[in-house]
């Protein structure tokens, strides 16, 4: 999908291009959605660039992610989607500026691109141009991840309420617990992917302000979401390292638990062998056992069997191993 953005009436406008037609000069953002191979070349024709396909955004290596290619510069960032959902997910999007003009090449829907479009659509600068799209993206991208850096310590805090506040609280399930943490910790590592990402793009173009000709106000604003950026992935790598202490500690919580089970039938299992071996005795059948024709050889065997029992469980009490 192609969406032309044009400035009209202090706003910026979505234009409808059909294929084949040429995009209107004053456009300062295109933005392709899944291009097909006719979409590409109008953005090529319009911009004088090459489009990156699909598989050369999803290249790791900076060399490809951050170049200039004929006064073009390119910039793909890793950027978060459905991280509201059960099965968040990270996906490449390129931002090609060029001429101050700005196009996006993008194979998925992260919720900044929405946003951004909704408050250019209501009032935009008068001389708006692709740099400002562009700054506006990556701004909203940023405070996106800070929202979702935001509900996922309120929820580690929540797991760990539920690991050590255990009094007047019912016995977690663990399984819950370790699920849910495993999905607060693939979040997190995911959003710090992404700021990793955007850390880079900030600090590409910080190295080309210079040939941009940016006043001082863009390149304070440039600034500002580098500091902001630096504060975010240390505060989702701090997520990241509670994430596993909660995880280590959840483990730690469950060995004492199965230990304290163990410990119990283990006792048990010690108090109950005197009254076993007294009964096996009893129960052998030797015909000479004086025993077996007293009178009372069978109320002394049942008192002999409690005392044995009795004894050791005082004795464990006495060292306050119970």
């Amino acid at each position: 999908m192609l969406s032309v953005y044009v400035p009209r009436g202090g706003r910026l406008e979505r234009v409808t291009v059909e294929q084949g037609e040429l995009l209107p000069d004053e456009a300062v953002w295109v933005d392709l959605v899944q291009p097909t191979v006719q979409e590409d070349k109008q953005v090529e024709q319009f911009f004088g660039i090459a489009v990156p396909t699909r598989e050369e955004m999803q290249e790791i290596e900076v060399s490809s992610r951050l170049y200039v290619e004929n006064g073009a510069r390119y910039m793909t960032a890793t950027l978060m989607c459905n991280s509201d959902s059960n099965a968040p997910r990270t996906t490449a999007v390129t931002f090609i500026l060029s001429h101050h003009r700005l196009a996006t090449v993008r194979y998925d829907e992260p919720r900044p691109f929405a946003i951004v479009e909704h408050k250019l659509a209501r009032t935009a600068p008068a001389k708006i141009a692709g740099d400002t799209v562009m700054f506006d993206l990556l701004d909203a991208v940023i405070d996106r991840a800070a929202d979702i850096l935001e509900r996922v310590g309120a929820d580690v805090d929540d797991v760990s309420r539920q690991i050590f506040e255990i009094e007047g609280n019912p016995t977690p399930v663990y399984n819950d617990v370790l699920r849910k943490l495993g999905r607060l910790g693939d979040l997190t590592s995911k959003v710090r992917e992404s700021l990793v990402s955007i850390g880079r793009v900030l600090s590409f173009l910080a190295n080309e302000s210079e040939g941009l000709k940016w006043g001082k106000d863009t390149r304070t604003q440039l600034q500002s979401m580098q500091r902001d950026v630096v504060s975010l992935t240390d505060h989702a790598s701090y997520i990241g390292n509670k994430v596993t202490f909660l995880l280590d500690a959840m483990l730690g919580v469950v060995n004492l638990q199965q230990n304290a089970i163990i410990k119990i039938f283990s006792v048990a299992a010690v108090v109950l062998m005197p009254p076993t071996l007294v009964a096996s005795i009893y129960g052998m059948n030797f015909k000479h056992m004086p025993e077996l024709d007293w009178p009372y050889g069978y109320p002394m065997a049942l008192v002999i069997m409690l005392l044995a029992a009795i004894v050791p469980y005082m004795y464990f009490k006495w060292r306050k191993w119970l």
